[in-house]
């Protein structure tokens, strides 16, 4: 929805709160406690109140707002912006705009969206033909780091890892209309701590069905994938190729750096995952348009807040 419609809709807190609770009584209330989703609603305490055990809860408890001391309709505010614009929002941004005195609660919040997001693509496997690559992305020198000197290229303390998967059909007689001899589905990107065999595998085979067919360039890093999906397709793959080998993969990590380069400075390697999580997110519902709110939504009642804050 644009701005004008989301201020009309949602003009208050009381609206917002009221939105809420309908999103957890349509997606249905869990006990904690004994797994009963029969549930009396306590309108004089406002908190749920469970027909089998008889424990409590509060509208926000077991969401992405449990602990949160935040008005509802920050929230709100928050998966606005997130869904209604292409590449992201800022913590800096969205405290100046709500006026709230300090920045971690809201640098905090949006984290904890991001969080949701990567939840809910936790739920899916890539399948099909999938191109395979990792990325290195810029982010701070881990502190344990920043005496040591600075090492080169794809090994420095500057750059994090990040395995990339894309679901990448070819289209048959002809190309997409951006030129590209492949379609593309479902993109992942996981940070991963290093590039042996053995962590490279177990990512792929708890993200991409059996049944799938990577292509991938000749890297040692993926000399065990043979093993877990029906075909592992490796290639030489000179440097000016790659582009055209798996287009779909590197289209996605330029668009990604892009985005964090443009908006985020000085990401710490700890937080790039959730940043990660909102691009993937957002890009494997591209075609959503304004249903991406209620899906962010539907994800944020329904996966409770585990985003920890390291402050060390």
């Amino acid at each position: 929805m644009n701005l004008l419609n989301f201020v009309a809709q949602y003009p208050d807190e009381t609206s917002c709160r009221k939105e809420f609770k309908e999103y957890r009584d349509r997606i249905g209330v869990i006990c904690p406690h004994c797994g009963s989703k029969e549930h009396y609603w306590k309108k004089d305490r406002e908190q749920y109140e469970c027909k089998i055990c008889r424990k409590r809860q509060t509208l926000r408890s077991n969401t992405v707002l449990h602990g949160s001391q935040l008005p509802f309709r920050y929230w709100f505010i928050a998966i606005h912006l997130l869904t209604s614009t292409k590449k992201s929002f800022s913590a800096s941004e969205l405290q100046r705009q709500l006026g709230h005195k300090r920045y971690e609660p809201i640098w905090g919040m949006l984290h904890k969206l991001r969080a949701v997001m990567g939840k809910r693509d936790e739920q899916y496997s890539l399948s099909g033909v999938i191109e395979l690559d990792e990325g290195f992305f810029s982010t701070e020198t881990p502190a344990q780091d920043k005496d040591k000197p600075l090492k080169r290229g794809r090994g420095s303390q500057k750059k994090s890892k990040v395995l990339v998967m894309a679901e990448s059909p070819p289209v048959e007689g002809k190309t997409t209309k951006n030129g590209k001899p492949r379609q593309v589905g479902h993109i992942k990107m996981i940070v991963i701590n290093d590039l042996k065999a053995e962590a490279i595998t177990s990512l792929v085979k708890d993200n991409v069905s059996e049944e799938s067919i990577i292509d991938s360039d000749d890297s040692t890093s993926y000399v065990k994938l043979k093993d877990i999906v029906k075909e592992h397709r490796p290639q030489v793959i000179p440097k000016d190729e790659i582009g055209k080998t798996l287009p779909w993969v590197h289209l996605a990590i330029s668009n990604a750096k892009r985005m964090l380069l443009d908006i985020f400075h000085d990401i710490k390697p700890e937080y790039l995952q959730y940043y990660l999580n909102e691009f993937c997110y957002k890009f494997n519902r591209r075609y959503f348009g304004e249903d991406l709110f209620d899906r962010l939504m539907i994800a944020s009642v329904s996966y409770k807040n585990q985003f920890r804050y390291n402050n060390g």
